[in-house]
């Protein structure tokens, strides 16, 4: 099998890249950077660049599936500069990648797509559990971005390419991703939540992602999945379990709601925002989750962090 890969030098990508190659898998990967081209050890770099339309159609030659984890990270200020490039980077990358394809037509034999999307597809809700069948709407600028993303790559499957999306929800990792901002403050004791803490957390260790993305090239998914383990969290026992792993105390008060919101503005939803996100589907398919459980896979994260 021989996978090309958007976004591999980043969070997930390289975590994936590396678990396939320890495989057998080939990897291709696009880079916007030349310099990154070699950057990745026993994989092959072409390079992109999906703002003015370049793209190195070799990177296609051989490839079997697309994995597409390509865009602009949303922990960054939502300026009205940044707010554009989040989401011309997600639409603009895949397509280019659809019009690159279709181009040269019979030239390549790409047979699946697997997208990455979000869990910020659903609206902020602090009871209601959702699955993949619910209806969506782009009321918020998240809404928004992820259900343009996914109407995108929808397009593929009228080049006979097999469409599936996976709404990820909050990665942990020993890299970064969404613990990097709360791991200081928490070693320090002085975690806390946001808002009322009540908000849903859902989850997933960055082995399970890894693990589900392989699973569902080897079993040409079709279609949405919810990646996120089976037990989300309220905030607050989220902060009590990365707490708990560094063996801090946890005693602070929830951050004032009103407080966020003055500093950081709309990009506050990205914590005060409740997620509650069924894994069902993905269990369905016979995935079997390493981490399953909030405090044993935060125990992993940062004993791994400590190593």
């Amino acid at each position: 099998m021989k996978i090309l890969i958007t976004g591999a030098t980043g969070l997930l990508g390289r975590s994936l890249v590396k678990t396939a190659l320890s495989k057998g898998i080939e990897i291709n990967f696009l880079t916007t950077k030349k310099s990154k081209i070699n950057c990745l050890n026993k994989a092959k770099g072409f390079y992109w660049n999906p703002s003015n339309g370049d793209l190195d159609t070799d990177c296609f030659l051989g490839v079997d599936i697309i994995i597409h984890l390509a865009g602009a990270s949303i922990s960054k200020l939502w300026t009205s500069s940044y707010k554009k490039l989040i989401f011309s980077s997600r639409i603009d990358s895949t397509r280019l990648l659809f019009s690159s394809l279709k181009q040269i037509g019979s030239r390549h034999k790409i047979k699946q797509i697997i997208s990455a999307s979000a869990v910020g597809i659903y609206p902020s809700d602090f009871e209601k559990i959702f699955s993949e069948t619910a209806k969506v709407y782009p009321s918020t600028f998240m809404e928004e971005v992820v259900i343009a993303w996914e109407n995108e790559v929808n397009s593929f499957d009228s080049i006979n390419i097999k469409v599936a999306k996976m709404r990820i929800g909050l990665v942990l990792s020993n890299y970064g991703g969404v613990l990097g901002p709360l791991k200081i403050p928490t070693a320090l004791g002085l975690g806390a939540a946001f808002g009322d803490g009540k908000q849903g957390q859902s989850w997933i260790h960055i082995s399970d992602v890894v693990g589900i993305f392989l699973k569902a090239c080897n079993e040409q998914w079709e279609g949405v999945y919810n990646l996120v383990a089976p037990n989300p969290v309220s905030q607050t026992d989220f902060i009590k379990a990365l707490a708990k792993a560094l063996k801090r105390p946890y005693f602070l008060p929830p951050i004032p709601k009103i407080l966020l919101k003055i500093l950081v503005g709309k990009m506050s939803s990205l914590v005060l925002d409740s997620h509650w996100i069924s894994a069902q589907k993905v269990i369905g398919k016979k995935y079997k989750f390493l981490y399953p459980e909030i405090n044993t896979a935060m125990i992993n994260i940062i004993d791994d962090c400590l190593e």
